[in-house]
């Protein structure tokens, strides 16, 4: 029926017909099949599981396809999610299922996020990538600008930036309540997995119900260790990116956007040590220290100064301002951020939670400024289904770790670990001792580049070589 002779009807013969939406039809809470987002998800135990059901949240949108390469990880997403096709290999989904899919969920190891992340933003789907973003600083530029190329909307797994804290603390830092930054403290206390070791010897079995060869991707080859999976790769630098990739995207998330830092310009550190004889130091570099102390340099950004970061993990910590009294804790259990200004510091914890200007007494008195950036409904638990109601609204729509934000983020916390992965690469000198380490060394960085300046052997931790024909290309 034509819409001109629709309307003539219903004036005259039908003039008490009411045209009900489909939403009403439905009854309470219903959405039609149109308004629910397909999503794929790599990676579906552990954090994976909590991704998907924080974006499927209860049936508003679907959950299309399932892929792990342990289907010892898959059981309860496949007994609860039973129509949808479940597949080891993300290539093989993301193939096979190209129509039926609009969104994807990574949230597997470190070192197979920007392979993931790539292939689906190259098929023009939206990307929930967890943090860090990638295992390496090329990666974390790529996916950056792969988002912008490829109009897709996307979210990286730092949950605490959808919190409302981190917004307070931008407001006060740029509000000027401490005066001008230069310097931030940032610590943890991760790691809590197997760290500052070599990797395994023993080789074990594997299991009939994982693809150790998908498990391990982009990695070089290794044996089968029992050790690895589902969690402590975290630890060893050729699958996870250590303290810094687990806890570094969420605790300077914080100072990174309230100094609206960019590029570094230097970084150095100092790293745990293990002696096998008198003065005969065994650092392997296998996996990343058991603690260490990095410092990033930052240049001015506008009206803003130069500010240094300092990063603590291995349980490592700051000194205690003075302003904080002996029964006052220093941060929280899991670590902290102190701000230090030309008139004053602040404290906060994970995610910038308990803000608090030092001396504490002044809390009482202290007129505190309201966050520009709009808050997140149900905060933490609502990050994912932020970026689900952005995926639908589509490209430009508001998330708050978007890959434009998280991508320079993600390329600061693994300048981290390129310190600490070069602080060991010894060069041989003219001199008395024979060796000289980077460790002494302040390492500067050309960040519109990518490059370190004064020391190449460090820039082979910019972009690692993949095995095989595994590839990487906008």
């Amino acid at each position: 029926m034509k819409r001109r002779t629709f309307l003539s009807i219903s004036s005259t013969a039908a003039a008490g017909l009411t045209i009900v939406p489909r939403h009403v039809l439905g009854g309470k809470g219903y959405i039609p099949p149109s308004d629910k987002l397909n999503i794929a998800a790599i990676g579906v135990g552990g954090k994976g599981a909590v991704n998907i059901e924080r974006s499927f949240n209860g049936g508003t949108d679907n959950i299309v396809a399932l892929c792990d390469v342990d289907d010892r990880m898959a059981v309860e997403a496949r007994k609860q999610f039973s129509k949808a096709p479940y597949y080891r290999d993300y290539r093989e989904m993301l193939e096979k299922e190209d129509k039926n899919i609009d969104a994807v969920l990574v949230s597997t190891p470190d070192h197979m996020h920007g392979v993931q992340a790539l292939a689906a933003m190259k098929m023009g789907k939206h990307v929930y990538c967890e943090k860090p973003l990638t295992h390496d600083i090329y990666e974390a530029r790529i996916l950056t600008q792969a988002a912008e190329k490829y109009k897709i909307v996307t979210q990286m797994g730092n949950q605490g930036s959808s919190g409302d804290s981190t917004r307070y603390v931008e407001a006060w830092i740029q509000d000027g309540l401490i005066g001008d930054i230069h310097k931030v403290h940032v610590w943890t206390n991760r790691p809590v997995w197997p760290q500052g070791i070599p990797f395994p010897k023993e080789k074990h079995k594997v299991p009939k119900e994982v693809d150790w060869d998908l498990w391990l991707g982009t990695a070089p080859q290794r044996d089968f260790n029992s050790i690895y999976i589902p969690a402590n790769w975290r630890g060893w630098v050729d699958f996870g990116t250590g303290s810094l990739g687990d806890m570094g995207c969420h605790f300077i998330d914080v100072p990174f956007r309230a100094l609206k830092l960019g590029y570094p310009t230097s970084v150095y550190c100092s790293v745990s040590g293990k002696y096998s004889g008198f003065f005969e130091v065994d650092n392997t570099m296998d996996s990343y220290p058991a603690a260490a102390k990095i410092h990033i340099k930052f240049p001015a950004r506008g009206n803003m100064p130069p500010v240094e970061m300092i990063w603590y993990d291995g349980g490592i910590q700051p000194a205690r301002p003075n302003e904080l009294l002996p029964d006052e804790t220093l941060g929280e259990w899991d670590g902290g951020i102190l701000f230090e200004g030309s008139q004053g510091k602040m404290m906060a914890g994970l995610f910038g939670q308990n803000p608090t200007i030092l001396p504490t007494a002044k809390m009482k008195y202290i007129k505190k400024p309201e966050p520009a950036r709009p808050l997140v409904e149900n905060a933490e638990e609502g990050h994912q289904q932020q970026w689900v109601k952005a995926c639908k609204e589509g490209y430009g729509a508001y998330t708050s770790s978007s890959f434009a934000d998280s991508g320079p983020l993600t390329e600061t916390v693994l300048m981290g670990n390129l310190a600490v992965l070069s602080y060991n690469y010894a060069v041989k000198e003219e001199s008395w001792q024979g060796w000289s380490y980077p460790g002494r060394k302040e390492l500067l960085w050309d960040g519109e580049n990518m490059k370190i300046t004064n020391f190449e052997p460090a820039n082979a931790f910019v972009k690692r070589k993949y095995r095989g024909d595994w590839d990487f290309m906008l």
